[in-house]
């Protein structure tokens, strides 16, 4: 699958994989999963894509964020969007597949083989367009959850599926970091419940 002197780029939809970690009921540690991916061949980038809430004063994923930023990830980010749905709850939508995308055929000239964490069928078209580069590709999502977090014409459209629980004991934070990273989000949380900020 891969081959260790080919150039790689990682290409992860923050939101989608994040999604599919959780389903699996386990966290991701972006370190192990850069080192896991540099044993594999080439690591030439690693991209993270990701929506922000730019009007709140925290946001759960800007300590993520910024240790990506310094870690080796290129963060790739944009404003989410707030709106009320017909029910009246509140929801935020922050698509990055444009930006993937295009970040993806940029690099077609110089990278063999493109990594993509997403189970997003939108990514279909971009997987055939790299394919017609003579490029590879794979895919990371599961089949291990009800419904499937991949799309079926996805995966089939890939040269490879990487189911991502056959990933988890390289990339997976320990129970105890996981633990540990729970009772200080905790923690933070009743920080900014006690200065009046939640």
């Amino acid at each position: 699958m891969f081959e260790p002197r080919e150039k790689i780029a990682l290409f992860i939809d923050g939101a989608n994989l994040y999604a599919a970690s959780r389903a699996l009921a386990f966290d991701i540690d972006y370190k192990k999963l850069l080192v896991a991916f540099q044993g594999r061949g080439n690591l030439v980038r690693a991209y993270y894509y990701t929506a922000l809430i730019e009007d709140q004063e925290y946001s759960s994923i800007r300590p993520l964020v910024d240790w990506l930023d310094y870690n080796g990830y290129r963060v790739v980010t944009k404003p989410a969007k707030e709106f009320t749905d017909q029910l009246g709850r509140r929801r935020i939508k922050g698509n990055m597949d444009i930006e993937l995308a295009v970040d993806a055929m940029e690099l077609a000239e110089t990278i063999e083989h493109f990594v993509i964490f997403s189970g997003d069928g939108d990514f279909r078209s971009l997987v055939e367009a790299l394919q017609r580069k003579g490029r590879k590709v794979s895919v990371v999502s599961t089949l291990a959850t009800q419904p499937p977090m991949i799309a079926d014409d996805l995966r089939r459209q890939a040269d490879t599926f990487i189911e991502l629980r056959t990933l988890q004991p390289e990339i997976a934070r320990s129970q105890a970091e996981r633990e540990a990273r729970l009772a200080r989000r905790s923690e933070g949380e009743a920080d900014r419940r006690d200065d009046g900020d939640v």
